[in-house]
């Protein structure tokens, strides 16, 4: 018999794995996009090397992407988002109180 303890469980380590596997994706379409501009640049202006600058840009986003994929950004980890929401619905019940 299930449990609301497990459906709750269930329900997080569904939409972690789903996570995850965007995570995936973006690393799957970084590598085969820049790819392909790497293969643009030295056919079409060997001299001059802009696929760099695509590559650095996105390649930030995706080390972000994967820093809060893998939790490895504490001040905005699980924590913090749970004490986020505690006070912001404490400042809500304080405004919306009748005094």
């Amino acid at each position: 018999m299930e449990t609301p303890d497990d459906r709750i469980r269930y329900e997080r380590a569904r939409r972690r794995v789903r996570e995850i596997r965007a995570f995936y994706l973006h690393c799957a379409i970084f590598v085969a996009v820049n790819v392909l501009l790497h293969a643009i640049n030295f056919v079409a202006s060997p001299r001059v090397y802009w696929a760099f600058w695509p590559l650095l840009g996105w390649g930030i986003g995706l080390l972000a992407h994967g820093f809060a994929t893998y939790r490895w950004m504490p001040f905005m980890g699980r924590e913090w988002e749970e004490r986020k929401i505690r006070e912001l619905m404490d400042r809500d019940r304080r405004n919306t109180d009748p005094k």
